[in-house]
């Protein structure tokens, strides 16, 4: 059975001001990742935090190299990773007890988000925030 993202779903993760992990969001300014971590940050007043390979800072927060480093709960993890990279970052936002995960558009895994439904986390696939917001009218 393949997921389909629940609208209220995404309402309540986008109104909710929670905590997000943004994995692959870099100082690369050309990905995706920086403009949307932006909006996240500027426009929806969300916790941004940047996990990448090296740990870099990122629009002026503290970056960690892993959720596993990443302190404190997390709401969201937001995955800027392909489609097979995502089961990975997926099965560690289980293993950290996020709450939702959220596969940016383009970015598919039936199998993990099937995981992350079972472990009881809220799933949204194949969409963005920066898309889903102004479509619901948030901002």
């Amino acid at each position: 059975m393949s997921h389909h993202n629940d609208p209220e779903t995404i309402r309540r993760l986008l109104t909710g001001k929670g905590r997000w992990a943004v994995v692959g969001l870099s100082t690369n300014t050309a990905r995706p990742a920086h403009s949307v971590a932006r909006f996240l940050q500027q426009d929806l007043g969300v916790e941004i935090i940047p996990v990448n390979r090296k740990g870099e800072p990122v629009h002026g927060v503290a970056g960690f190299r892993t959720l596993e480093e990443v302190p404190g709960e997390l709401d969201v993890v937001d995955c800027f990773v392909n489609s097979e990279r995502v089961g990975e970052v997926v099965d560690q936002a289980i293993a950290v007890g996020a709450k939702a995960v959220w596969l940016q558009l383009g970015v598919i895994d039936e199998a993990a988000a099937a995981r992350a439904a079972e472990a009881g986390l809220d799933v949204v696939m194949d969409t963005c925030p920066a898309i889903e917001a102004p479509r619901l009218g948030i901002v």
